[in-house]
């Protein structure tokens, strides 16, 4: 088993100063440990040899059941830690790949990137390692790739769960300035810890801040600012269009799986909303509007709401959030 993330006292003061990160990682995350073993699965997509990172925990008491966690943009697989420990102690199997252009995985110097490709590289790994169906969670950016996943595979996804997914609203129509790729690489370029610090206690934790945070904060900046940060930033910037450009919102009453949604009602995420007039940034991101309007252009979805939460519940709360997702999946 790999061995458990530790950062040190000084990295942490550094990074709580904003004055530097803690380490520099490489363009797949090499030098940061998983909290399990990082496998790998080697296949071609679009004339090119790929290579995805995932890990695959199996649990000691198995109840047959496997559930695939879908990460977000700013997150990894590894940052599912603690729902992986949770679902795994209740029996489940866990699934968490890091998808193709973050984290461990390949980043392509072009690519042509869509929630399609990405859904469809998932799924060839799911066949690989001999899963026919499966609970499809996920988080943020992964909950636009979750739904369109259940979207083309509805006979291979048991559910559908989603916990603060964006693209509830598509941002482009409300007034979101479109931006170009080459725009969204020099913001990638100018990453830095402190910024990534700023922007995660404003949107994911409400202002509040707990230690254990510090090193997810590390894991992003010393990849965005390790030696392969160009081609990092350069693949964010693609990922970035994805999701501004291919919206989800208008095919969610096509689902035809079950479905919950996890709700922090406090998040204000819209991406690309920053250089958006006044009038805009009000009208977007209104997470306890949306998480209800959601639930009900999704056929017989249900809506668990967490009052006053941020972006990510799983991690500020994450004893309340996974209790109620454990009961959630054993209805």
């Amino acid at each position: 088993m790999f061995k458990k993330y530790a950062f040190g006292s000084l990295a942490a003061a550094l990074l709580l100063t904003g004055q530097a990160h803690a380490a520099s990682y490489g363009e797949n995350l090499e030098g940061f440990d998983y909290p399990w073993p990082l496998q790998h699965f080697d296949f071609t997509s679009q004339k090119q040899s790929l290579r995805m990172g995932y890990m695959d925990v199996k649990s000691q008491n198995a109840n047959g059941k496997t559930v695939v966690l879908m990460h977000g943009k700013n997150f990894c697989a590894a940052t599912w830690e603690g729902t992986i420990r949770a679902l795994t102690e209740k029996g489940y199997r866990v699934v968490a790949p890091d998808q193709i252009g973050f984290c461990t995985s390949t980043k392509p110097q072009q690519y042509q990137y869509t929630f399609q490709q990405l859904a469809d590289n998932t799924h060839q790994l799911l066949e690989k390692l001999g899963v026919e169906r499966a609970i499809v969670m996920g988080h943020s950016t992964g909950g636009m790739l979750a739904t369109r996943y259940a979207l083309m595979f509805p006979q291979q996804t048991e559910k559908l769960v989603m916990v603060n997914p964006i693209g509830l609203e598509d941002w482009k129509a409300k007034g979101v300035p479109w931006r170009s790729v080459d725009e969204w690489y020099e913001r990638e370029l100018k990453t830095t810890a402190a910024g990534i610090k700023a922007y995660e206690q404003k949107t994911y934790y409400m202002g509040r801040w707990k230690p254990e945070y510090d090193k997810w904060v590390d894991m992003l900046a010393g990849m965005n600012t390790g030696p392969g940060k160009e081609i990092v930033a350069w693949n964010s910037a693609l990922i970035y269009d994805m999701i501004a450009t291919q919206p989800v919102v208008y095919e969610f009453p096509q689902l035809k799986v079950p479905t919950t949604l996890f709700i922090g009602t406090g998040d204000t995420t819209a991406p690309g909303s920053d250089t958006a007039p006044e009038a805009v940034k009000k009208a977007v991101g209104n997470y306890k509007e949306l998480g209800k309007t959601t639930a009900k252009a999704i056929p017989n979805a249900t809506l668990i709401e967490f009052d006053g939460m941020g972006h990510a519940p799983q991690m500020e709360e994450p004893e309340k959030f996974h209790q109620m997702l454990i009961d959630d999946l054993a209805k």
